[in-house]
């Protein structure tokens, strides 16, 4: 990026030195002898960077100073002074200058401060084009992303929502399964009926039963009074089933009817309900090695798996992550009353590098942190995690609150790239045949 410097100096020696010294640094500079033409400049083009003299005629330098942070506050201005008003150079500084020199000018400071303002210039201009990229997705506000996989799952999700199609919504814990269901039920003729949530490994057997179906006063030890379960309360709307691969035979026969007749009775009653649902459902296990196991009917299968929707985990779509640190530290931002307006490169380039074993939640979790931690306008290294800011191939880093299951995937995908992958040197090196290491990489989906 090449960057516009506008030199303002009433002096014309120093307003052309200058201008050379910067043109020689590479940058397109703009030259002023007054207040009022710089400012005529900064309307008319684009400037990323204002160097003024503080005591012109016509339009003074503190003047011109006060009206750019005003009207455009991300442009940094360097105040030129000399010795005798240091002073007021200090105050143009309280006053929202970037920072100031003092006349007989030191060419290699001034270099050096040039090139510092324009840093900061530049992670300005990136945060400000994430947010604009963030601002253009109105119609699915909470899904981000923008790489290809992502951009092919908002067509998916255009197609199915106006349907009644029952989704199946695929992928490893922590990418967004939920919001891909809050998309598809708020994009839908149902967006004004209830939309019901239902996480089913929260809940034991006797429990969700009685959640999803209800059940009469009596029928069970504490069953003081009639209650209506979730599909009755869905009625009209959408039912979204978390974690769906969970829950056993019996309660998937009642759900495989719901979804063939529109009908279930309540536990202990006897009255037949019928009931108008979309059922959208989501896990991060593999169904057909469910079905292949006896743990999952074959027939309820491909009634929830009209349309699949599976997404990718996260470090399978890196270029997701700029806009999801965009939007964190928005969120976080004006959550905790901090002004912070993006990451430096290094901070950001850990966070490319890390694999993100926990995904987007990992992500977020990652962010509130590193907005709390922080004290100053752009997040740094210092403020991440400190298994975020450990940057080394040779140990693998898994986050806290993952599963084992999660954990073992992790470790073996890891390895695997380790050993370039060598999946004999992988086996020897997680101590398993290699049999072993065939059957969980293909129960990992990592082949």
């Amino acid at each position: 990026m090449k960057f516009n410097v506008l030199v303002v100096d009433d002096e014309k020696n120093i307003r052309e030195g200058l201008g050379k010294t910067l043109q020689l640094d590479g940058y397109n500079v703009f030259l002023a002898a007054d207040g009022d033409d710089a400012y005529q400049q900064i309307k008319s083009k684009d400037i990323d960077l204002v160097i003024a003299d503080l005591k012109m005629p016509k339009l003074s330098g503190e003047k011109l100073l006060t009206m750019v942070v005003a009207e455009y506050p991300t442009i940094p201005v360097i105040i030129l002074t000399g010795h005798g008003t240091i002073e007021s150079a200090v105050t143009a500084m309280r006053n929202g200058a970037y920072d100031f020199l003092t006349k007989p000018i030191n060419l290699d400071r001034f270099s050096l401060l040039v090139k510092r303002a324009l840093s900061n210039r530049e992670l300005v201009l990136q945060h400000r084009a994430l947010q604009e990229e963030l601002e253009k997705k109105k119609q699915f506000p909470s899904i981000i992303g923008k790489s290809a996989q992502m951009k092919k799952i908002y067509q998916v999700v255009n197609q199915v929502a106006p349907t009644k199609a029952s989704v199946l919504i695929t992928g490893e814990s922590g990418v967004g399964k939920e919001l891909i269901a809050d998309a598809i039920h708020y994009n839908s003729p149902r967006r004004n009926e209830p939309f019901i949530k239902v996480h089913c490994a929260a809940l034991s057997e006797t429990l969700l039963e009685s959640e999803l179906f209800g059940h009469e006063r009596g029928s069970f030890t504490g069953a003081i009074g009639t209650k209506k379960g979730r599909f009755e309360l869905a009625d009209g709307g959408t039912i979204f089933l978390d974690e769906i691969g969970e829950i056993n035979q019996n309660i998937q026969i009642k759900i495989l009817r719901v979804l063939q007749e529109k009908s279930f009775e309540r536990v202990g009653g006897e009255e037949t309900l019928k009931v108008d649902i979309r059922l959208i459902s989501a896990t991060n296990k593999d169904l057909m090695e469910e079905i292949r196991n006896g743990n999952f009917r074959e027939d309820l299968y491909y009634r929830l798996n009209v349309v699949n929707v599976n997404i990718p985990p996260l470090r399978e779509r890196k270029e997701d992550i700029s806009l999801l640190i965009a939007a964190f530290i928005k969120e976080f931002a004006k959550e905790n009353g901090k002004n912070i307006e993006g990451i430096n490169p290094k901070a950001k380039n850990n966070l490319y590098n890390y694999s993100w074993p926990g995904n987007v939640r990992e992500l977020r979790n990652c962010i509130e942190s590193s907005v709390v931690m922080c004290k100053r306008n752009f997040i740094s290294i210092g403020d991440l995690p400190s298994y975020i800011q450990a940057d080394s191939d040779n140990y693998i880093k898994l986050s806290m609150g993952i599963t084992l299951e999660e954990a073992e995937k992790e470790i073996i995908r890891n390895t695997l790239h380790f050993q370039k992958g060598n999946k004999t040197k992988t086996a020897e090196l997680l101590g398993i045949g290699r049999k072993t290491l065939h059957r969980k990489l293909k129960e990992f989906r990592l082949v």
